[in-house]
């Protein structure tokens, strides 16, 4: 309970709200032809499989970047998502089906969630270094406030652009960390440029 294991928890939540926009809108939309008493049903069940099934996920992400060399795709995977962030506009909503039956709608939430969470698998797993309660605290904590808070937060986003460009920044930080703590150079590094540890970051968020 250190001051670095907040920081990585911060990252955590702050890396899923900026890039889970979509995967809660998907799940608004996959939902919206339900009938009224079971759209909020639709949306909880929807969103609990999706944290779990990204739970998942994200573990065995956060494993393999354990492994020499899969970090420096991990970081540069993270690079390429930052920058298409910036770049790209949020799209593809309309073409998520919506169901007109329960478990057609979390079918179609999990479906959607899966394809489309592979920017926040890869950003969460290098954010959580490994620390399975740093995973397991930081989806949970934010995948509910992502679904449930989706309206505020494209508001919020639409009325200050920047959080996007902050947002980007980060998972470039966080790309910077993921390289210079690839087990292939991480005991060079430590002994012979442990300044990389604080550059490398500085420079992927630039």
């Amino acid at each position: 309970m250190d001051a670095q294991f907040w920081t990585a928890l911060l990252e955590i939540i702050a890396v899923n709200i900026v890039l889970s926009g979509d995967n809660a809108i998907v799940i608004a939309l996959a939902c919206r032809s339900l009938p009224a008493h079971q759209q909020k049903l639709g949306v909880v069940l929807g969103a609990g499989a999706a944290i779990v099934m990204r739970v998942a996920f994200t573990a065995i992400a956060a494993t393999l970047m354990t492994m020499p060399g899969v970090g420096l795709v991990g970081g540069a995977l993270l690079l390429w998502i930052g920058w298409k962030l910036l770049t790209d506009e949020a799209g593809g909503e309309d073409e998520v089906a919506a169901a007109d039956h329960l478990w057609g709608a979390v079918r179609t939430v999990l479906i959607a969630d899966a394809v489309m969470s592979l920017d926040n698998v890869i950003a969460v797993a290098g954010a959580a270094k490994g620390n399975t309660v740093l995973l397991v605290l930081g989806l949970v904590i934010s995948v509910p406030l992502v679904v449930f808070g989706a309206t505020i937060l494209l508001k919020l986003i639409q009325r200050f652009p920047v959080i996007v460009t902050l947002g980007a920044a980060l998972v470039g930080f966080i790309a910077g960390e993921v390289l210079v703590a690839d087990k292939l150079w991480e005991a060079w590094v430590d002994v012979h440029a442990h300044w990389l540890h604080y550059a490398a970051p500085a420079i992927g968020a630039i």
